[in-house]
């Protein structure tokens, strides 16, 4: 066999070698890829499971065991699912949907709470407040609900607002289910002169409200937010609009009121 007959041969069993050696590499990548996509599958239902577990778990609709849905006094909106607070006759409406166990709501109130209180007190806002339990079910617990449960009944006192306040003002850390014991929502509600009588403690004690917290929260949930606090101006969502500080919100009110 001639020279270049042998190196032509060699050269083709290389060339050979060398597509076996493409196709093996193809074939890994492509295991690895089903794999990989298998995996993914997995998870993306484990996720989709954990997630309908969380809110279902610790969720429970106006229907279940919390009992009667009993409105506090003056509630107000659809449903009668929220707590008003100013006057009526004011131009500019702040819809709340928040969380007593819920950082951003807290970190919402640290920053917007004076405010709020300033265009309240002169008559140019109304603010409606409606207590939702999302941390119950992510984290599991009764917080949420005991701690809106009281929050209520603070408003049948004709004390919300200042029991509100301290609720934020004292909430424990996320993970921590402080507010499922009733004694320590009462504990707290004597920092609010007068809120501390036995129909208040009784209230507590019972989840008078219990019912309606729920009934908020399944309506927090029909209306398709996903996230706490969701607060509204005039229909206009405040947490999309990353321009807003205290100072444009009071003078979007008082522009509003003029």
């Amino acid at each position: 066999m001639s020279e270049k007959n042998r190196e032509g041969k060699r050269t083709a069993r290389e060339r050979l070698a060398v597509e076996r050696e493409k196709q093996k590499a193809a074939e890994k990548r492509r295991r690895t890829l089903i794999v990989a996509a298998a995996v993914v599958c997995v998870l993306g239902l484990a996720a989709v499971i954990g997630v309908l577990a969380a809110n279902s778990g610790g969720s429970k609709s106006s229907s279940d065991a919390s009992g009667p849905v009993v409105a506090p006094s003056g509630a107000t909106g659809q449903g009668d699912t929220a707590i008003p607070v100013g006057k009526d006759s004011a131009k500019s409406k702040l819809v709340v949907w928040e969380d007593f166990r819920c950082p951003a709501c807290k970190a919402f109130e640290d920053a917007y709470r004076s405010t709020i209180h300033e265009l309240t007190g002169a008559g140019q806002l109304k603010v409606e407040y409606h207590s939702v339990r999302l941390i119950d079910g992510n984290l599991r617990g009764s917080g949420s609900l005991h701690a809106g449960n009281a929050a209520a009944c603070a408003q049948d006192a004709g004390k919300f607002t200042a029991y509100h306040d301290v609720l934020y003002e004292n909430q424990p850390e996320e993970t921590d289910d402080a507010y499922a014991n009733n004694a320590k929502l009462i504990e707290l509600a004597r920092k609010v002169p007068g809120l501390v009588t036995d129909s208040f403690k009784a209230c507590v004690d019972n989840g008078t409200h219990d019912g309606w917290v729920d009934k908020s929260h399944a309506a927090f949930q029909k209306a398709g937010y996903s996230s706490t606090p969701t607060v509204l101006l005039d229909g206009k969502n405040l947490m999309q609009d990353t321009t807003m500080t205290p100072a444009k919100l009071k003078k979007t009110v008082e522009d509003a009121n003029k």
